[in-house]
């Protein structure tokens, strides 16, 4: 009897996108969101809470063209987002990152489409501002969350990238090779959702960047594996 050879495939866990290329897609979709949040939503972050603690203390100065009402939706809806991240990062210990990181990647899917669907259809209402940044705010909270706590080394924000910057020129590049290339790939990854960001508010409106954003977000959710 012929001997029969078994031919396994990749284990499941490693079934997809690598996390680091996911989290540098996530970083650019940040810089989307921040462009349109900012820029077109009343000089507010929505992804960037380092940011907006700065922006609120310039709106409760009476700075024009700031406003304490938006900042403060802002940072409440991140941090619900963040807290709900957190639960879910808690019921998914010891379990597969891949279905964590899918599950938690297709909810900010969701949260950003449904911002899409309503800056398309109301783009200019005093209420679209309003859930615009509810929206976008609690997508982000949820994914900071998650993000900080798969704790993928260099990785561990998509959305701020002072430490980042700082271990950039900091640490030595060849005795951490891998780490230097992450963050160097994270500034670039930010500056290019920022830009094409501002240049598709400029000239389409809040609906389209929202809209590719959710889409990339939906990408990512169908094909993220849970390696780095």
């Amino acid at each position: 009897m012929a001997a029969t050879t078994e031919t396994t495939g990749p284990a499941p866990e490693a079934r997809g996108i690598g996390l680091v290329p996911v989290l540098l897609l996530l970083t650019v979709v940040s810089g989307l969101i921040d462009a349109v949040s900012y820029l077109g939503l009343g000089h507010v972050f929505t992804a960037n809470m380092t940011g907006n603690v700065v922006v609120l203390g310039f709106a409760m100065a009476g700075t024009p063209g700031f406003s304490v009402a938006h900042t403060a939706t802002s940072l409440a809806c991140f941090l619900v987002g963040a807290y709900a991240g957190g639960r879910v990062a808690t019921w998914f210990k010891g379990r597969s990152r891949r279905t964590w990181a899918r599950a938690t990647l297709g909810v900010e899917a969701v949260l950003v489409g449904v911002a899409a669907a309503v800056a398309f259809a109301e783009p200019h209402a005093d209420a679209t501002t309003y859930a615009l940044i509810g929206l976008t705010a609690l997508a982000m909270g949820i994914r900071n969350a998650t993000v900080r706590k798969l704790g993928v080394p260099s990785l561990t924000t998509t959305t701020v990238l002072t430490t980042t910057m700082t271990g950039l020129v900091s640490d030595d590049p060849h005795g951490e090779g891998r780490h230097f290339l992450r963050r160097a790939g994270a500034v670039v990854a930010l500056l290019i959702g920022a830009t094409a960001g501002g240049l598709l508010l400029r000239h389409q409106g809040l609906g389209l960047p929202l809209l590719i954003a959710a889409v990339t977000s939906a990408v990512l959710a169908l094909l993220t594996s849970g390696q780095d």
